[in-house]
């Protein structure tokens, strides 16, 4: 249910742009507003998974590992409280650059307010996804991710049977959306009671497993101090993983000037390996709370099991695609995106490569998070960022595609194998020690 809400959602998104920019092109002289939408919605992502998303993986970690232990009433305050800051902090950015953003950026004072209005809104969307996956309710988790995009689309159909019209009308769906996701948070609650009603306590289980020895010291509140480490820790994992997509794009627009193309096929070349990314958020999300619970409660053992399947089975996909890409990898890109660049099957066979190096390494990246080594991992992440982007300023190989395919699998490569490392590394304990 989880993978079918994400899958949804990715479809969904699409074809609330598709039918935007439909809409919006229709008289030959408003492609301008489409443009301004796109660079909301991608400004809007941006902000939203450096802010909002380390919170939610810190409340589905905090909340998992509370109940495999035992411990209830897993700890709110403390995440309620940094994910209330991190808006703050946006709204105390946000509003003295209105004049800025509303008249250069997006050129227009309503995308501003929707802009503002929906990332304020995504704090509560994403404290919601952090304690659903949390209790483990990814039924529910797909069913509000699917109601987001949902509700989100709903606003291009109004506009596109003539009840609305124009670009706002259009755009509004994207605040409105986080607002409408929330309509599963009773559902969520009503099914938690009903389990609670009919199962023993959740630390019998505990009490009976490897944690059991210890278990007394068991941290049960989770401070601010580590609470807004984990989050920073987990912020900066996020920027780095967005440089990753989009630092070839930016640096070559960049450098190559305003006319040319070279941004756009990089972009193409990139949805290789953005379209699996937003599909593995799913396995990503029920992995966390998964392992934090895991190793407390089946050992070491389990835990290892559990990530040696994950990366060998993105191993498998991750092959399955370079192979489709040496045989047909050109022609469909050719005809998907309609123009005559030539692209080379080697090159989007190592991207690829570096997509499954990549995923891996967000594999390997939740058995850090549960293991309570973020900071380390933060900082192998933002190394691999870092490297990535002098590469693509470096003009070490002159064709500046194939210096994005060669510098995204080296620097997925490089990191793979630095949290591999750090995995390797990581204590039996560590989990137990963290909360």
């Amino acid at each position: 249910m989880l993978s079918i809400g994400i899958a949804s959602t990715g479809v969904l998104t699409l074809a609330y742009f598709a039918l935007a920019g439909h809409l919006l092109d229709r008289n030959g002289k408003t492609s301008l507003q489409y443009s301004h939408l796109d660079v909301l919605w991608s400004v809007m992502f941006v902000i939203i998974s450096v802010i909002y998303r380390p919170i939610e993986q810190l409340l589905s970690r905090t909340i998992a590992d509370h109940r495999a232990r035992g411990i209830a009433g897993p700890p709110m305050r403390v995440p309620m409280a940094i994910q209330g800051c991190f808006a703050l902090v946006f709204l105390a950015v946000a509003l003295p650059l209105h004049n800025e953003l509303a008249h250069q950026l997006f050129d227009s004072t309503t995308l501003y307010w929707i802009f503002v209005v929906g990332i304020v809104a995504y704090a509560a969307s994403y404290f919601a996804r952090g304690w659903l996956a949390g209790h483990k309710y990814f039924a529910l988790y797909g069913g509000l991710v699917f109601m987001e995009s949902a509700s989100r689309i709903a606003f291009a159909i109004a506009a596109a049977v003539g009840i609305t019209h124009g670009q706002s009308a259009i755009a509004i769906g994207i605040a409105a959306a986080p607002f409408v996701s929330l309509v599963v948070v009773p559902a969520a609650f009503a099914s938690r009671a009903a389990r609670e009603d009919r199962a023993p306590a959740v630390g019998d289980a505990a009490l009976d497993g490897p944690a059991a020895e210890g278990i007394e010291e068991a941290v049960s509140d989770l401070s601010i101090r580590r609470g807004s480490g984990f989050a920073i820790s987990v912020s900066g994992i996020q920027l780095a993983e967005q440089t990753l997509l989009n630092a070839a794009v930016l640096t070559i627009a960049a450098t190559s000037g305003s006319t040319s193309t070279l941004p756009g096929i990089v972009f193409n070349v990139m949805l290789i390996t953005r379209a699996p990314l937003q599909l593995f958020q799913a396995i990503q999300t029920s992995l966390l709370p998964h392992l934090a619970g895991l190793e407390v409660t089946q050992g070491r053992a389990a835990f290892a099991r559990a990530i040696r399947l994950t990366v060998l089975a993105i191993a498998g996909f991750a092959f399955a695609v370079a192979i489709g890409l040496l045989a047909i990898g050109p022609f469909v890109l050719h005809h998907l995106f309609h123009n005559s660049y030539a692209y080379s099957r080697f090159g989007l066979a190592l991207i690829a490569v570096g997509m499954g190096l990549h995923l891996s390494a967000g594999a390997l990246n939740q058995a850090a998070l549960a293991r309570g080594q973020a900071s380390r991992a933060a900082a192998l992440w933002l190394l691999a960022a870092l490297l990535f982007v002098v590469w693509m300023l470096s003009g070490v190989i002159a064709d500046q595609i194939l210096r994005t395919e060669v510098g995204y699998a080296g620097a997925a490569g490089a990191l793979a194998l630095a949290l591999t490392v750090l995995y390797r590394r990581g204590s039996p304990t560590a989990s137990a020690s963290a909360t």
